[in-house]
């Protein structure tokens, strides 16, 4: 994951404050190092690998015997179940709809836990990122929705995606919030001064 320093999470913060002098909209930013431990997955592939096993080797009868076979198959497994454990190895193998799935998951569910459905003008926006699965989702409340359709965010996730691939995230954070708050400075401009939410940036490990 990215090492997001003080210095980092105070360029974030500040980006936020930045924003919010133009719009009435709330705005929280949230990065998890990934959204899932996906333990069961990298077991599935080792048990996987170690029960097909058994169908390549019939090829060479005189190399293994029953007692053997067995002992490389439990050697198998238990050599790749910890490689598969691994925080590189494992989000590699979980299908990208899965991946996919359990970030938007932790997106909708840093939204309530943030307090973004209880801002006073119903202005709650989260711009969202989960490194490993690379995803990234903006999530807003219907105060904002009603002045900007979710498809209008498309252009920034993708180019904030495209950061996080790269190992960017830090100065893809910045530029996406920039480019969320002339969005809302426009569609949600401030009508007066409050600061609702913590402008920081949450980090989950």
């Amino acid at each position: 994951m990215t090492v997001f320093d003080q210095r980092a999470r105070q360029a974030v913060a500040e980006a936020v404050t930045r924003i919010e002098r133009d719009t009435d909209a709330e705005v929280v930013t949230v990065v998890a190092r990934q959204a899932d431990e996906y333990r069961w997955v990298g077991l599935f592939w080792a048990a996987l690998v170690a029960l097909v096993l058994p169908g390549l080797v019939i090829f060479f009868p005189a190399w293994f015997d029953v007692r053997t076979l067995l002992l490389v198959q439990w050697g198998v497994f238990v050599v790749l179940g910890a490689i598969f454990q691994l925080p590189a190895v494992t989000p590699r193998l979980v299908p990208k709809g899965l991946r996919h799935a359990r970030a938007a998951a932790l997106a909708r569910s840093q939204f309530l836990e943030q307090r973004l459905h209880r801002t006073a003008a119903a202005t709650g926006v989260l711009i969202f990122v989960a490194e490993a699965e690379r995803y990234v989702e903006i999530l807003t409340d219907h105060g904002v929705a009603a002045h900007i359709d979710d498809a209008a965010w498309s252009a920034i996730i993708e180019r904030f995606t495209a950061r996080v691939s790269a190992g960017e995230t830090e100065a893809g954070f910045v530029e996406c919030v920039e480019a969320c708050g002339a969005r809302l400075a426009q569609a949600v401009p401030a009508t007066h001064e409050r600061d609702e939410l913590p402008n920081r940036l949450v980090v989950l490990d």
